[in-house]
């Protein structure tokens, strides 16, 4: 959010005129504000709560306590795939405490329940990962489930571990980062190349943060991994488009540790990235790149 706040500051180019949104886990949530005109710091702050207020909505709506361990459910689909095929797909069903329909209730908060239950008219992508199939899902493509989108957002951010499995239709979804933090690629199935494409890639970091923690390693080397193949399809698909990548920075990330589901950690992230990003636009590659395609203002200034 404080990404795309800060690039509309710096270019005056609004993300609600993006001709695709593809979002993944929070970021999802973020897309569903995008195609409701709903990306704005009341958003994130309602009236004049503090941090603390902040915190204590944040963790009302996201964390809702689970109805039942789901034991069977991560034997079918997690332990006994995962004992044919060892990996971390064995914690793709496994037990949580809490379930996303939070989640899905505060999009309809925030966006209405009608718009809640139905899909935006301009393209729109929420990635999540179907546990029976073991495959990626891109709601709001051709061929994909047809789910309103509180619902997706939900499945999209249904982090395996923290959140137990989001169900849909007899479907089981997990937080589409199981795959990618991107999703990039996606943005191909637009019919005409476009100009410019911006990935927000906040945990696919190019080098190592300073005393990272080995899960920040794993996610920072899968997230750069699948970002850089998404990348490689893309300019071979449309060598003409530019394409540019904002990442926050260490210092921003730091706020989020050691555990990023912390609410309490939302407004510190916030206002970080909202700074740092700052100096990222301003760099001469990225700025030269957003100015020739966003910036209408021929008096506008790097930020």
């Amino acid at each position: 959010m404080a990404t795309l706040m800060a690039l509309e500051m710096a270019t005056g180019w609004s993300p609600e005129r993006a001709s695709v949104v593809v979002g993944t886990s929070a970021g999802a949530f973020v897309a569903a504000l995008v195609r409701h005109s709903g990306l704005h710091l009341d958003s994130l702050v309602e009236g004049d709560e503090g941090p603390d207020e902040v915190a204590r909505r944040i963790s009302e709506r996201l964390f809702t306590r689970a109805r039942g361990a789901g034991l069977v459910r991560w034997v079918r689909h997690g332990l006994l795939p995962g004992v044919r095929q060892p990996g971390l797909g064995m914690l793709l069903a496994s037990p949580a405490r809490w379930e996303a329909g939070g989640l899905a209730r505060w999009v309809a908060e925030k966006i209405g329940p009608e718009a809640a239950s139905g899909w935006p008219a301009t393209p729109t992508v929420i990635t999540a990962f179907d546990v029976q199939d073991r495959h990626r899902v891109a709601f709001g493509t051709e061929g994909a489930p047809a789910v309103g989108l509180a619902d997706a957002v939900a499945a999209s951010s249904a982090i395996p571990v923290v959140f137990q499995p989001y169900r849909i239709d007899g479907r089981y979804y997990v937080d589409g980062g199981v795959m990618s933090g991107t999703h990039a690629d996606l943005v191909l199935g637009n019919p005409e190349p476009l100009d410019l494409v911006l990935v927000l890639a906040p945990m696919a970091l190019e080098e190592e943060r300073p005393g990272a923690w080995p899960h920040e390693r794993l996610l920072d080397r899968v997230g750069a991994q699948a970002l850089s193949e998404e990348l490689q399809l893309i300019s071979s698909r449309w060598p003409d488009t530019d394409v540019v990548v904002l990442r926050p920075s260490p210092h921003a990330l730091s706020a989020m540790r050691p555990n990023p589901m912390d609410s309490r950690a939302a407004v510190p992230t916030f206002m970080r990235t909202l700074v740092g990003m700052r100096k990222t636009l301003a760099r001469t590659e990225i700025w030269e790149v957003l100015a020739k395609h966003l910036v209408s203002d021929a008096s506008r200034i790097r930020p």
